[in-house]
């Protein structure tokens, strides 16, 4: 730390305990792995933080990155020594729910990265085995260099860490049961707060030979602990992927009106819970693209009944214009006969339940893909293909202001078509009332990632030069979370300055799953070392203090 700039304290720690702390630090990852100049640790700021350059944005005091697994144990029992709260991540690429920034002010980073063994992957059984350190781009690299017949499915970026995204229950673009990162892992090996070396399921049994493959093991399945929350330090995960196909098709469904998507989402349902399909990618061809502005007519239409919608206008505007209301992207696996017969099925159902569907082929490719057609790909990641293309969105044009970042808000909500629509309305009516234009609109469509449910998410900007306009965000965030929790709507996700406020919408019977986490954590981590507040989860120190 530079002598003339105030040093940044863990909480409640005083500085000679602090600096005699970063000295074993030092001892047990060596000098160069321990960053304490204020360059490195602003690495650890969140880009798009919500209270940038506020009091209480949560810039960390230090970061510690180990290597090897009895370093996290050695850093652990430091921690515990002299009460310093530390904040695992893994690539710490969280952007839009907290990067690599911790939960609070002076919380000590423990950054994974260097822990990037990949340990096994097996492509008769389709596994593998990581460190938290591996990346998705690392994954794919070992896997093509070493001609494996298995792909990992990826969310967007591909610089985020397989374990930090299943962690934080992050979702991907192939079918469903894959798509759940977390729900797709199995085993995991874990740092207890008190620095104990703990496995799960299978791996609790010395010489398992089914560590990634049988999720439970014997006894109570422990694993969900660990995820979205502060009761360990979670060091190697294994995780099931999903076989390359012979044959991969992308046919694209539209539809002319609205309600059309009532029975749309019905169907596709249906497809995709028989595993006929992969991931459905809803669209409204009314949105402009990224970055224009939309056709003053049809703005016009969005405010023009008393400051709302005018639906009937805006679907008549469509149909005049030839432009479907809706437009749907369906993968689809398999070898070519079973892909091409799932093709004709789907367009029989589509055809005979809504007058006016369309589907087109517009990709039609056998594995393995030529480096021509990888890079032609529309969705790289539906077929395991990391890339960072999802990046040209921040450019966000001349027509989203501030440019600086978002923050994510992102409620889940029932599939049904007539639920979005209600959901639609619910948000269209609380901007109004907060006097805002709405970011939704009759033609916001769903996030499909989630298997069995849609998450009707907002990005709301933020601003690294005006402080205002973060507390307005901050507001509205807020009064979004108590408005989707009154009408059965919870955020799946979040980022730290907003962990309190949406964990505590889950307070059935009054609040026992927090009480009950609360209770785990008093006797699992008495010091309250590990990421406390994470997924509104405090310890008892700190309880009442930090999240009042």
């Amino acid at each position: 730390m530079s002598e003339n700039k105030k040093m940044i304290l863990p909480h409640k720690v005083n500085e000679k305990d602090f600096l005699n702390a970063i000295k074993e630090f030092e001892k047990v990852v060596g000098k160069e792995w321990v960053y304490k100049e204020e360059e490195d640790i602003n690495l650890y700021r969140d880009a798009y933080s919500p209270c940038w350059d506020e009091p209480q944005e949560p810039i960390p005091s230090l970061a510690v990155a180990p290597k090897e697994v009895e370093e996290v144990q050695e850093i652990v029992k430091i921690a515990n020594k002299y009460k310093i709260a530390i904040f695992p991540i893994s690539t710490g690429k969280n952007l839009g729910y907290g990067s690599s920034a911790p939960n609070n002010r002076g919380d000590v980073v423990i950054d994974l990265k260097r822990m990037n063994k990949i340990i096994e992957v097996n492509d008769k059984r389709n596994f593998c085995i990581l460190e938290p350190g591996v990346s998705y781009f690392d994954l794919y690299e070992y896997c093509e260099k070493n001609n494996l017949n298995v792909m990992m499915d990826m969310p967007d970026p591909g610089w985020g860490s397989p374990v930090g995204n299943s962690l934080d229950h992050g979702w991907g673009y192939m079918y469903g049961q894959y798509r759940d990162h977390f729900g797709a892992h199995c085993g995991m090996e874990v740092v207890l707060p008190n620095g104990e070396l703990m496995r799960t399921a299978m791996g609790a049994l010395p010489g398992s030979k089914t560590f990634a493959e049988n999720k439970y093991g014997y006894g109570p399945y422990v694993d969900g602990l660990f995820s979205q929350s502060n009761f360990g330090i979670v060091t190697k995960m294994g995780f099931w992927m999903m076989p390359k196909p012979e044959h991969y098709t992308l046919a694209v469904l539209t539809v002319p009106k609205r309600d059309d998507l009532i029975p749309l989402v019905e169907i596709m349902n249906y497809l995709e819970d028989s595993s006929i399909i992969g991931w459905p990618l809803y669209r409204s061809p009314l949105n402009p693209e990224y970055g224009k502005a939309m056709n003053p007519e049809l703005k016009s239409y969005l405010t023009s009944k008393n400051g709302k919608p005018d639906i009937d206008k805006i679907q008549d505007y469509a149909l005049r214009n030839k432009i479907p209301y809706w437009k749907i992207d369906i993968p689809i696996y398999g070898n070519k006969d079973s892909v091409e017969a799932n093709v004709n099925y789907i367009k029989q159902r589509f055809s005979k339940a809504i007058d006016g569907a369309e589907i087109e082929v517009i990709e039609d490719y056998d594995l393995p893909l030529t480096k021509e057609q990888k890079k032609s790909l529309k969705h790289k990641v539906t077929l395991g293909i990391p890339n960072l293309e999802i990046f040209w969105l921040s450019t966000r044009g001349e027509n989203f202001a501030p440019k600086d970042g978002h923050v994510w808000f992102s409620p889940i909500i029932p599939r049904d078509g007539k639920e979005l629509l209600k959901c639609q309305e619910i948000y269209i009516d609380t901007f109004h009332e907060l006097g805002m234009e709405s970011m939704i609109t009759p033609f916001s469509h769903p996030r499909t990632w989630m298997y069995r449910a849609f998450c009707f998410m907002i990005g709301f900007a933020n601003s690294r030069e005006d402080k205002e306009i973060n507390e307005k965000m901050r507001n509205v965030y807020n009064t979004m979370v108590k408005v989707a929790a009154k009408h059965g709507w919870g955020d799946y996700r979040a980022g730290p300055v907003f962990q309190d406020a949406v964990s505590g919408v889950y307070n059935f019977n009054d609040s026992i799953l927090k009480r009950f986490a609360e209770q785990l954590k008093d006797t699992i981590d008495p010091n309250g070392i590990i990421a406390p507040g994470r997924g509104g989860i405090w310890p008892k120190r700190l309880r009442g203090e930090k999240n009042d």
